[in-house]
């Protein structure tokens, strides 16, 4: 018999390879002879047959006009959801609660930084002194500034980061509760078959 070490590995057939061709011979059996000699080396390799590698897939047919008219075959999956994972949910929320809330305040700053630059500001503090009639000069920007509106900005994102990920936790919650009694959300999904 031979020793297990001394057997060349087969490599397995892909999808698209052909069996190579018998003509016309059979593999003869492996007959036990003493581990390490040479003729049974010899005999393993006549008996494995030659893995074709560079087989390629068969070219695919051209789509003629009738092919196109036709339905394709659709195969559908009607699918519960049936559980939310809480943690997961909270994960997900707060990581997408701190982009929106990074996206507010580089928002709220380019909207502030073009209303400066526009020139409104000039424009509310000259119709408000004109419609207050003092002598003292107004100016809007101490009480509406660039630091003022961006610290309110980051503290209603802050408090927005917190509310929205225990919402959306408590929410998951509530669903894993109503799905164990009505079923989970009912989804179809359909898949276009060649």
């Amino acid at each position: 018999m031979t020793h297990p070490s001394e057997q060349q590995p087969v490599a397995p057939r892909g999808p698209y390879e052909t069996p190579p061709p018998a003509a016309g011979r059979r593999p003869h059996p492996i007959v036990a002879t003493p581990a390490g000699s040479a003729a049974a080396r010899t005999k393993l390799q006549q008996t494995v047959p030659p893995v074709n590698t560079n087989a390629m897939p068969p070219a695919p047919r051209g789509v003629s006009r009738a092919d196109a008219r036709k339905p394709r075959a659709v195969r559908r999956a009607r699918l519960r959801l049936v559980r939310l994972d809480p943690w997961s949910v909270t994960k997900v929320t707060f990581l997408l609660s701190i982009a929106f809330g990074v996206m507010c305040a580089v928002a709220v700053f380019l909207i502030f930084s073009i209303m400066g630059a526009s020139g409104l500001w000039d424009n509310v503090n000259s119709t408000i002194q004109n419609l207050v009639n003092k002598k003292d000069a107004f100016d809007i920007k101490e009480y509406v500034g660039m630091s003022r509106v961006m610290g309110i900005t980051l503290l209603i994102t802050a408090i927005n980061v917190v509310l929205l990920t225990a919402l959306a936790t408590l929410g998951a919650f509530i669903y894993n509760m109503a799905a164990s009694l009505l079923g989970g959300l009912e989804v179809t999904l359909a898949e276009d078959l060649p």
